[in-house]
């Protein structure tokens, strides 16, 4: 059986890979656990360069600490673009010998949500705050309750990490010289 450490213990995040994994390989089941690792950047990191950090310092915590056959992280960030505030997941896969960087769809943010988050506040609670709702990050995310639950949180995270995955699933592919 595939064993996989997450660098996160957020199930929205551990499922997102858990299920990208196990539709990947068409498996039955994996072993897919949680690991509290550091992301070594802000709670809520605002730019591209800070949030494919996170994720990469996850996943380099993940393979010093357990044994498995993937590791893997999804660090939440926003940041500024011509066209807007987003937000967006960076997604890294690591089988210990190769290593897959890839980013999320971006979600356009309310203006004023990005000046709160310019302001030190974190998305999650902000998002709690605005809808009234608790601990959403764990749940739909802000990408559920800004599309009334047409997008969530962990399907944007699942279909992510399946491109990440993409490198594993045609290794010669993408180890050719």
């Amino acid at each position: 059986m595939l064993k996989i450490v997450v660098g996160s213990t957020n199930p929205v995040k551990i499922n997102a890979v858990k299920q990208a994994i196990i539709r990947v390989f068409n498996l039955d089941e994996v072993e897919c656990m949680g690991l509290n690792a550091p992301s070594g950047v802000a709670e809520q990191p605002m730019t591209i360069e800070e949030t494919k950090q996170g994720a990469l310092n996850r996943v380099s915590y993940c393979q010093a600490n357990e044994k498995a056959n993937y590791y893997a992280a999804i660090e939440g960030g926003v940041d500024e673009f011509d066209y807007g505030p987003r937000t967006f997941a960076y997604i890294v896969i690591s089988n210990g010998k190769h290593l897959s960087v890839s980013r999320s769809s971006m979600l356009p943010l309310p203006p004023a949500v990005y000046q709160a988050l310019q302001q030190g506040e974190e998305l999650g609670p902000l998002m709690d705050k605005l809808f009234n709702t608790q601990n959403v990050k764990q749940k739909q995310g802000a990408i559920g309750l800004l599309t009334n639950g047409q997008a969530t949180r962990e399907s944007n995270y699942t279909h992510a990490c399946i491109l990440a995955m993409a490198p594993f699933i045609n290794l010669d592919l993408y180890t050719a010289n």
